[in-house]
């Protein structure tokens, strides 16, 4: 089966897009950038509980607001919900298209 001419194009593209991406990684990473040395963290570096002051950001008292706490809640949940049922149908779309 040959590959149209904007398949071939598409996958040069994405080859060349993830090598990009992985090699500028390795060189942010082989040269430090982006870090504070007065930030290290260490190993628990992706613990929110280490993060300088983190408890005013979890305090109520901190932020100020019109909108109660339980509709951001309800927000929350709800997206929960539709994102569910969105994944559900999407699945069922695709798995149908499978069988075909």
């Amino acid at each position: 089966m040959k590959k149209s001419f904007g398949k071939i194009i598409w996958t040069i593209f994405i080859s060349l897009v993830s090598l990009a991406t992985i090699v500028t990684a390795v060189y942010i990473m082989i040269n430090g950038l982006g870090l504070v040395d007065s930030l290290d963290f260490g190993a628990g570096a992706y613990y929110y509980a280490d993060i300088p002051e983190f408890q005013k950001f979890v305090d109520p008292d901190y932020y100020h607001t019109s909108i109660p706490m339980i509709v951001y809640i309800i927000l929350f949940l709800a997206w929960g919900a539709i994102t569910f049922k969105f994944w559900g149908w999407l699945e069922r779309k695709l798995s149908s298209k499978k069988d075909v």
